[in-house]
């Protein structure tokens, strides 16, 4: 499926969740059998050259995803969480959103010195979840050398602010404006 295909599969949802917004909804790829197939597809090709110990999956949208290419890469997989999703020790960082803050988290322990991750989630825009995830996977120790995502939104600027860091992004496709 080429990437255009798989871009029509894409769904645009006008002034979602607020005016002005362009919402792009991936529901309308993943229940797409061969849509989906070729985006996990696309991802476990662009992850393969990585040799990755784990793929960690962003809460929640990002777990549909990394699930797969950890499978197809014989990874494991590392779930990001919301604080009180995960049972046990676990350590986390808190990240600054538009309005407030928020937090992730990961159990102690399930990513060591030495792992070499990647980020796997579906979308990409203004990089705040992704580089918060970053930062916590390195202060496990760590190596993040790139996130992979279904879609990126290069008007917010995620993707250049995860290369400022030193994280090659990777995404199937782009879509323009917000």
């Amino acid at each position: 499926m080429s990437p255009d295909e798989l871009k029509a599969l894409v769904r645009t949802i006008p002034d979602f969740p607020k005016p002005g917004i362009q919402f792009r909804d991936i529901t309308t790829l993943l229940i797409d059998g061969r849509g989906f197939a070729a985006a996990v597809d696309a991802l476990v090709e662009l992850a393969r050259p990585y040799g990755a110990d784990l793929i960690a999956g962003i809460e929640a949208r990002g777990f549909i995803f990394s699930g797969p290419v950890a499978r197809a890469l014989g990874a494991g997989l590392l779930p990001v969480r919301k604080p009180g999703k995960l049972p046990g020790p676990r350590i986390g960082v808190d990240y600054a959103l538009e309005y407030g803050t928020d937090r992730l988290e990961i159990h102690e322990g399930a990513c060591v010195p030495g792992h070499r991750v990647l980020l796997v989630d579906d979308l990409i825009a203004t990089g705040g979840t992704a580089s918060a995830t970053i930062r916590l996977l390195r202060e496990s120790g760590a190596t993040v050398p790139a996130a992979l995502f279904v879609i990126d939104l290069p008007d917010l600027g995620g993707a250049d602010l995860l290369r400022e860091q030193g994280v090659e992004p990777h995404a199937l496709m782009a879509f323009p404006g917000h």
